[in-house]
């Protein structure tokens, strides 16, 4: 047996460092690997009173290999996300969408006693992902969740070179989608509450910007041919739908309780599409990364050491909103 050390979330909501132990010998297409960094995502609080391991935003080395590993060795650098495993034969599995696998292991509801807050994990070489040599550990890790959310939205539901894309919130999710949207050649309108992201947003690669905090009328130089909602509060709709082009997409990124509610008729005279999705099929995930290693894109991340006291401030500071962008967990 082997033995890992993971940080469970527990009832009280502090996490707590435990340990796991693993069969040595490794079965089918198993991959063993050593951490080397984590993303905290603003998922990982939803479960920080679950007694379960955290984290799925994972980067590490390849310690070992099954016996049916057929494209990873040891020694090779790569990522894991949300979904763990699928059935594989599935209609949605078939066609490329098996983040809708009626059996996908999703983080939170399979797969509880290992995550990426962890010095080691065993997935399945299926669901690893190559990390690019144009990337680091720590500019990796946010990207196997928060990246491939926001490029999923955009290259799945075939985003165009000529669209103006909105991104509603500077934020985790927000600052990436201004990077990806920006790198496929679309002109980006930022929607923040206030001007004290504007600076940032804008070398980011926006092109536009507007502070929406008490104004009736939005003033956009082009309608939003999509806009990509990274707030975890929904936005005012009444606000939003004058600036929306018709046929526009509308895309809820972020996880919010409650029911999701808009103008109906604005929706229906303007023909608009809300579109659901979660994180990034395979294909599209390994797209991601190749974009951004080619483009450079890079989150903008706060590092804490993989300890509890370091786990413990950096959900602290995240739950309180001063995280700057993204926090990334780096074992000692």
């Amino acid at each position: 047996m082997v033995t890992f050390t993971v940080f469970k979330g527990h009832e009280s909501g502090k996490v707590k460092k435990s340990t796991i132990s693993k069969p040595d010998e490794l079965e089918g297409d198993q991959v063993r690997l050593r951490v080397t960094a984590s993303g905290l995502c603003g998922t990982d609080l939803h479960y920080k009173t679950k007694d379960m391991a955290l984290g799925h935003e994972g980067v590490g080395i390849v310690e070992a290999v099954g016996p049916k590993c057929t494209r990873l060795s040891v020694g090779q650098r790569v990522g894991w996300g949300y979904e763990h495993d699928c059935c594989g034969h599935c209609q949605p599995c078939l066609r490329g969408s098996e983040t809708y696998c009626p059996e996908r292991a999703m983080y939170g509801y399979a797969d509880l006693d290992q995550g990426s807050f962890a010095s080691h994990a065993i997935w399945r070489e299926a669901f690893l992902f190559e990390i690019p040599e144009g990337l680091s550990d720590e500019d990796a890790a946010p990207l196997q969740c928060g990246g491939a959310t926001v490029f999923n939205a955009l290259r799945a539901y075939n985003a165009q070179p000529t669209e103006t894309v909105g991104v509603m919130g500077v934020g985790g999710l927000g600052h990436l989608a201004i990077e990806f949207a920006a790198k496929m050649g679309c002109r980006v309108v930022v929607l923040s509450g206030t001007e004290s992201k504007k600076d940032e947003a804008m070398k980011l690669g926006a092109s536009e910007f507007v502070a929406t905090n008490g104004k009736k009328e939005l003033k956009v130089s082009r309608p939003l041919d999509r806009l990509l909602v990274t707030t975890s509060a929904q936005p005012d709709w009444e606000q939003i739908m004058p600036i929306m082009a018709p046929g526009a997409c509308i895309h809820p990124l972020s996880i919010a309780e409650g029911n999701f509610e808009i103008p109906y008729m604005p929706l229906l005279l303007n023909g608009l599409t809300v579109q659901g999705s979660v994180v990034a099929p395979r294909h599209i995930h390994k797209d991601m990364l190749e974009f951004a290693a080619l483009h450079q894109i890079k989150p903008v991340v706060e590092t804490f050491p993989m300890t509890e006291e370091g786990v413990a401030e950096a959900i602290e500071k995240l739950e309180n909103g001063n995280v700057h962008f993204r926090a990334v967990l780096i074992p000692q």
